[in-house]
């Protein structure tokens, strides 16, 4: 099950984004890309959450593609909002 959300942010989109990026490597994860557009994959507690993100204005558009049946998309967008902010 996907999931779809959008972030907004104040700072210019490459702090963003590299507030992403430190967030996804600081738990080992691989994060690929640039302010435009990219992908991301993290495995927390031996669960992979995948997805692919875009900026658009100062929004960070996120599509979780893969991640565990028992984490709820709000907790991963709660958990992304606050690195980011």
């Amino acid at each position: 099950m996907a999931c779809n959300f959008n972030l907004p942010f104040s700072d210019p989109a490459n702090i963003a984004v590299g507030k992403a990026r430190a967030a996804v490597e600081s738990q080992d994860g691989i994060f690929k890309g640039d302010e435009q557009s990219g992908n991301f994959e993290v495995t927390i507690f031996g669960n992979t959450i995948k997805g692919n993100y875009t900026v658009t204005g100062q929004l960070l558009n996120l599509v979780i593609t893969d991640k565990p049946m028992f984490v709820p998309c709000s907790t991963i967008e709660s958990f992304l909002l606050k690195q980011i902010s």
